[in-house]
């Protein structure tokens, strides 16, 4: 059975999941009104965080409460990454079947088994590498997410290595549309239906220009047939919300800049749904993306 990993944390450590060729760390939080069939969301912190504060920043075990949700929270050893960041540029961690992805993937496999999760309602977000390793599962595992947020984040493919990794979060190179596209057809066999996805970003971000949001944006709308402006815009808590609707006018993509916003998770921690506290890149903008991001996924009715 998982264990707590310390007197204040509000996280568990899962002790076993199947072979960990990415030697990371697991934690889960299951509310104790988490439903038979309930849904799973696997939470991926940024560089110098950890599980624990990811969580309490974004206010996901507060939503899970909430709303019935299990939370799932790969962590990143500084044995792999000094940073403790995922290591999503990194050759040997971006493809399907060994590395930090088949690690997570494991994990999942192992708390769907453990808390009779319903496998059609899997989801993943993460930020800054964390959301560009969301990047990374969504394109080598689409067959078990139906959806995914990646929150300044890159694009699947975007960088080989560690220098390329800098050279395009700071927002220069980086593959052609169409190649973007193939990356994610070529990470697996998968033929579709694909997992939603969920885009936000800093407008003022000066770690991971915002140029790469697009990106995110563009490598998913021919995958999902939706080339082109979007559907329609709409105001959210002041903030522009781009969505991107498909034949069967089903939400399938939709993108938030938040402008004046840096580096970081948008939060809003004050009043009646307020989630999360904030940190250093848990940023208090009065918009939550934890909240709309499960509500964009249907978790939260």
């Amino acid at each position: 059975m998982p264990t707590s990993s310390g007197s204040d944390n509000q996280l568990t450590h899962l002790e076993k999941f199947g072979t960990d060729p990415g030697s990371l760390h697991a934690d889960i939080y299951i509310p104790e009104n988490f439903p038979k069939n309930g849904p799973l969301v696997v939470v991926l912190h940024g560089s110098t965080q950890s599980a624990e504060s990811y969580n309490r920043g974004s206010g996901w075990s507060e939503l899970a409460d909430e709303c019935g949700i299990a939370l799932l929270y790969p962590e990143q050893r500084k044995t792999n990454n000094p940073l403790s960041s995922f290591n999503w540029f990194k050759s040997g961690d971006t493809d399907r079947g060994g590395g930090e992805p088949l690690s997570i993937r494991h994990m999942i496999e192992q708390v769907v088994d453990d808390y009779a999760i319903d496998p059609s309602r899997v989801f993943i977000t993460g930020m800054s590498s964390g959301g560009a390793m969301t990047s990374v599962m969504l394109a080598t595992y689409p067959e078990v997410f139906a959806g995914g947020a990646i929150i300044a984040g890159l694009p699947y493919g975007s960088a080989d290595n560690l220098m390329e990794a800098m050279v395009r979060m700071k927002g220069y190179g980086g593959p052609s549309d169409n190649k973007l596209d193939a990356l994610v057809r070529d990470a697996s066999t998968f033929a579709g239906p694909w997992p939603t996805i969920s885009v936000w970003h800093g407008g003022s971000d000066s770690t991971v220009d915002n140029s790469n949001a697009d990106s995110i944006v563009r490598q998913w709308q021919q995958i999902h047939e939706v080339e082109g402006p979007p559907t329609r815009e709409e105001e959210v808590d002041g903030f522009t919300r781009q969505v991107w609707c498909n034949s069967d006018e089903r939400e399938v993509i939709d993108e938030y800049i938040i402008e004046g916003m840096g580096h970081g998770t948008p939060i809003m921690a004050e009043g009646d749904e307020g989630l999360g506290e904030e940190d250093k890149y848990m940023l208090e903008v009065g918009i939550s993306s934890t909240r709309h991001i499960a509500h964009f996924w249907g978790l939260t009715q």
